[in-house]
């Protein structure tokens, strides 16, 4: 016997190769679509948001002092216009719609639903509430206060979602309904602070509550952005295991994930996210529903929890800017005109569904 009848035949690997060179082929397209994505996002924002500073009734001030006052380096009022009151507010819309698209991101993906976000829920009405109160009755707080109450209300509503909606399991069509239900009396329980707040404290909360970027100041710009950069990175490090969640808890385990623990860190991680926002800008309606399916759609859902935020900011500071120049209707606070957006999308998702379910 010759020794080519000794060796082993070849395999033949022509299929396999042919499967791993589409594979690559396919990540490289995704990592492309997804770069693509990111610039145009990127491009959006920095458009936007000097939109928002020079539409912002600057004509008074010198073209040359514009860019430098951006930055705090010029007095007068150069400095009152751009550096205290329209940059503040720009910078506000954007972090603030960061937040509330990832805290909607999180929550549909580990839910499993795109109606579970936290203004659906009710977690944005339980911030709200908790903010409302320190507005009007401890108005000395505001810088620390606000931010707190916020947080704690959240914490409080992820808290009794989870306990009423518990039946061995967590069904998310009861979480959606309980949710909705809390939401309902938070509501409530901020129109009764309403009823007995004093005029000048009522002025304020009032238009808080539509949401509004229209108080914003550099405080509430630095609690954005250190809220921002802690849900990031805790975003980072709890959105390992939203991949493997999505396989179900047993499967989740079984691959090494603390199924309880990240449920509850995630859950939390989004509520702080959403709060934080709220106790800025207010309840801003109906950005943290549209910004995850939309960056589902653009980048695929493994990649969407990183997109979704700048597509919340590309929101709400686009909203922000047509509620202060457009024609006819403005100026009027910003949750307006995402109300205007959110809740055709909100009625349609609805129909949606229970046609599936039929």
């Amino acid at each position: 016997m010759t020794a080519l009848e000794l060796r082993p035949p070849r395999p033949d690997t022509t299929v396999a190769d042919t499967v791993a060179a589409r594979l690559r082929a396919g990540r490289r397209a995704r990592r492309r679509r997804a770069l693509l994505v990111g610039a145009v996002l990127a491009t959006a924002l920095v458009g936007l948001t000097a939109a928002s500073v020079l539409l912002g009734g600057v004509g008074r001030v010198d073209p040359a002092d514009v860019l430098p006052a951006a930055f705090g380096l010029r007095t007068g009022l150069a400095d009152y216009m751009i550096f205290q009151l329209r940059m503040p507010r720009a910078l506000s819309a954007v972090l603030a719609g960061a937040l509330f698209g990832l805290a909607g991101s999180l929550y549909q993906r580990l839910i499993r639903n795109p109606l579970a976000t936290p203004d659906i829920l009710g977690i944005s009405a339980g911030a709200g509430a908790g903010a409302a109160t320190v507005l009007l009755f401890a108005p000395g707080a505001l810088a620390v206060g606000v931010p707190a109450a916020a947080v704690m209300g959240s914490f409080g509503l992820v808290c009794a979602i989870q306990l009423l909606s518990w039946r061995g399991a967590v069904d998310t069509y009861r979480l959606v309904l309980v949710g909705i239900g809390l939401s309902a009396l938070c509501t409530a329980y901020t129109n009764y602070l309403f009823t007995v707040a004093d005029q000048q404290s009522l002025a304020i909360a009032m238009r808080w509550t539509v949401g509004s970027t229209s108080a914003a100041d550099w405080p509430g710009v630095t609690t954005l952005a250190i809220g921002l950069l802690v849900c990031a990175a805790a975003a980072l490090v709890l959105g390992r295991s939203l991949g493997t969640l999505a396989l179900g808890d047993t499967f989740a385990s079984g691959l090494g994930t603390r199924v309880t623990a990240s449920r509850i860190g995630i859950l939390l991680l989004g509520a702080a996210a959403a709060a934080l926002a709220t106790s800025v800008v207010g309840p801003i309606g109906f950005v943290s529903l549209v910004s995850g399916p939309i960056a589902v759609r653009l980048v695929g859902i493994d990649r969407s929890t990183v997109v979704a935020p700048a597509i919340g900011a590309v929101i709400v500071i686009g909203a922000d800017v047509l509620a202060q120049n457009a024609p006819l209707i403005s100026p009027v606070p910003t949750g307006v005109l995402t109300a205007l957006l959110g809740a055709p999308y909100f009625v349609w998702l609805i129909l949606r569904r229970g046609q599936g379910a039929s």
